[in-house]
């Protein structure tokens, strides 16, 4: 890819139907390919556990 700020379609689709950031979608693909299932089910488990992390410590307050 030639230009750094193109994002791949796969990480764009994961991104909108999961909630995840961006760079751990990319991060995702790179880890363990283009298997749509398989990033779904990883993408659910981030997803999951930054959720867990806010119910348990609270949403982060601002100074």
């Amino acid at each position: 890819m030639s230009d750094k700020n193109q994002t791949i379609p796969i990480v764009q689709k994961l991104v909108q139907e999961t909630g995840i950031a961006e760079a751990q979608a990319y991060e995702l693909a790179l880890l363990i390919g283009m298997n749509w299932n398989s990033l779904v089910r990883e993408a659910k488990l981030i997803r999951a556990a930054a959720r867990a992390e806010v119910a348990q410590d609270g949403p982060p307050v601002e100074n």
